[in-house]
């Protein structure tokens, strides 16, 4: 979710739901320990449960960067062994982790001395010729011996060479009852499956077979409204009145509003919102208006006004 799950894009989704743990996209250590780009982990209060998901694999620098997270005010430290992309595989960082189990682990173990608050791991069930029942036991047993307590599993392979990262998302075949294996291996972590996953529906049979957590990632970019809005009364039982879309743009406002007054632009903030109506009648317009009027200079809310008043036109 690199370039997606931003501060603005979160604070869009923590909106619509009041209860789901919110993840950033991956930070690298680097950037943060070397680059001293303290600027990535900036969000606002009314985020959490928000996690910090790092990229690396030199357990002093991860350790540095938890700190500087933990520091930030995040509640959860993630460690990401799960992107396959080309960018983060140069630097040792994502899935190639999956071939370094010990490494992971002394990872995990570095940032948990580091830090107080949760340090946990995203995964694959493996990458290239790996046979996941042999190598996704032996990675959660050595991360779980570090006293990594919670891993997300990501239910496809990664292919390292020879696919793209679009590509490892949609042609690895998913493997949902090696995760469910895994939980009744490994009773005693708390355990999320992620990939694939496009509803509550979906989600609610996931855990309802025994599962701790469920992770949806573009589902929940694509189609917000849809996968949050009801998230709080399904998922956690609260009685939290359910927001509307309308109600979510009116919400947004005054947020927006204070971006552009310390210098950013309306784009930034509405390239999220673009699916907040999806499948509604005129939502094709809400889209139009703001991917034509929002990068404009000068741009501010009456454009979505002007979004909201032709999608009810062409309802």
């Amino acid at each position: 979710m690199m370039d997606w799950t931003d501060r603005h894009c979160r604070y869009l989704h923590r909106i619509l739901s009041a209860r789901t743990l919110l993840y950033t996209e991956m930070v690298t250590s680097p950037a943060l320990v070397r680059g001293g780009a303290l600027h990535l982990l900036k969000f606002d209060p009314s985020e959490h449960p928000v996690a910090l998901q790092l990229g690396g694999s030199d357990p002093v620098e991860l350790a540095r960067a938890a700190t500087l997270g933990a520091e930030a005010g995040y509640d959860e430290i993630n460690l990401n062994c799960g992107c396959p992309s080309d960018r983060v595989q140069s630097g040792t960082f994502g899935a190639v982790l999956m071939k370094h189990p010990e490494l992971v682990a002394d990872c995990v173990a570095a940032m948990r001395a580091a830090v107080d608050v949760e340090v946990t791991v995203k995964c694959r069930i493996g990458v290239d010729e790996q046979e996941p029942r042999e190598v996704l036991p032996d990675f959660l047993e050595r991360i779980a011996a570090a006293g990594c307590e919670r891993v997300t599993i990501h239910a496809r392979k990664a292919w390292l060479q020879g696919l793209s990262p679009k590509e490892n998302r949609d042609i690895p075949p998913l493997d949902y009852e090696l995760v469910h294996e895994m939980k009744a291996a490994f009773p005693q972590l708390h355990l999320s499956i992620n990939g694939g996953v496009q509803s509550l529906d979906e989600a609610e049979a996931h855990l309802a077979r025994g599962l701790d957590g469920v992770m949806i990632g573009r589902s929940a970019y694509h189609t917000p409204w849809d996968v949050l809005a009801e998230a709080d009364a399904r998922i956690y039982g609260s009685e939290r009145e359910t927001v509307s879309p309308d109600d979510a743009v009116a919400a947004m406002v005054p947020y927006i509003e204070r971006h552009i007054a310390t210098g950013g632009r309306l784009h930034q903030v509405t390239r999220h919102m673009l699916g907040l109506f999806a499948g509604r009648p005129g939502a094709r317009k809400w889209r139009q208006v703001l991917s034509e009027k929002a990068s404009r200079d000068g741009a501010g809310t009456e454009v979505l006004d002007e979004a909201l008043g032709r999608m009810r036109e062409a309802a």
